[in-house]
This record gives C-alpha cells, sequence and structure tokens, in this order.
C-alpha cells in the first residue's frame, strides 16, 4: 500500500504530443535529474484538482524555459519511489533539483510567478 490512493486509470492529464512537460516515471527521472538543467517536478494525480489547476502554468514554463531548464511530472499513483525518497506528504509537491539532488520543494497550488521565481534562482549563469 502506497501513501497515495491507487487510481485505476491511465489518465496522465491529457495528450502530451504537443507538450514541453515530460511526463516520466522514476527512473526517467533519476536519468533527467543527472542533466546540467535544473529541473523542476511536480509530483502530482489525475484526480488531484489542484494539480489539474497548476498544469497550464508548468505547461508555459516549459516553454518559455526551453534549453535552461527541464519540467518534469511524476505521477505519484503509479511512481511512488522519488515520492517517497522526499517525504511527499501532500500533492502537488513541487521539487527543484540541481545537479541531481533535490534544492527546494514547494508543497500546494503556487502561483506561476512563485515558481518561476524560485526556479530562475538555479538557472545556469553562462555568458552568450
Amino acid at each position: 500500500m502506497g501513501l497515495f490512493n491507487k487510481s485505476t486509470s491511465n489518465n496522465n492529464g491529457g495528450d502530451h504530443g504537443d507538450s514541453l512537460v515530460h511526463h516520466v516515471s522514476d527512473s526517467e527521472l533519476n536519468d533527467l535529474i543527472s542533466k546540467d538543467l535544473p529541473v523542476l517536478v511536480d509530483f502530482w494525480a489525475p484526480w488531484c484538482a489542484p494539480c489539474r489547476m497548476i498544469a497550464p502554468a508548468l505547461e508555459n514554463m516549459a516553454k518559455d524555459y526551453d534549453g535552461k531548464a527541464i519540467i518534469a511530472k511524476v505521477n505519484v499513483d503509479d511512481h511512488q519511489e522519488w515520492a517517497s525518497k522526499l517525504g511527499v506528504r501532500g500533492i502537488p509537491t513541487l521539487a527543484i533539483f540541481k545537479g541531481g539532488e533535490p534544492v527546494n520543494q514547494l508543497v500546494g497550488l503556487r502561483p506561476e510567478e512563485e515558481l518561476r521565481s524560485e526556479l530562475e534562482k538555479h538557472f545556469v549563469q553562462a555568458a552568450q
């Protein structure tokens, strides 16, 4: 038995064909966070209304930050390893990873501006 209600639905919140948000498993997240860019991960579930409400902000951020950061989502109904490692007790929980390590964690529905501000603190400063 996991921390979260097990859903029988395979609904990942809609069609992700054009999305820049990465919908990943625990093992895929391991690979993603090892990249050089900061990674914002949304731990969510399809039945969670606040999780669905935050999705458009994450889509906007994924488009705006393409090449600067990675935005990912982990469905905690299907993938609980990282949620357990981070002590996730409520969703949405948004974790920021840098260099493979968690550097910040936000719990609950947050305004897009706050998410952007927290993520931008971890951008790599490179000369263009």
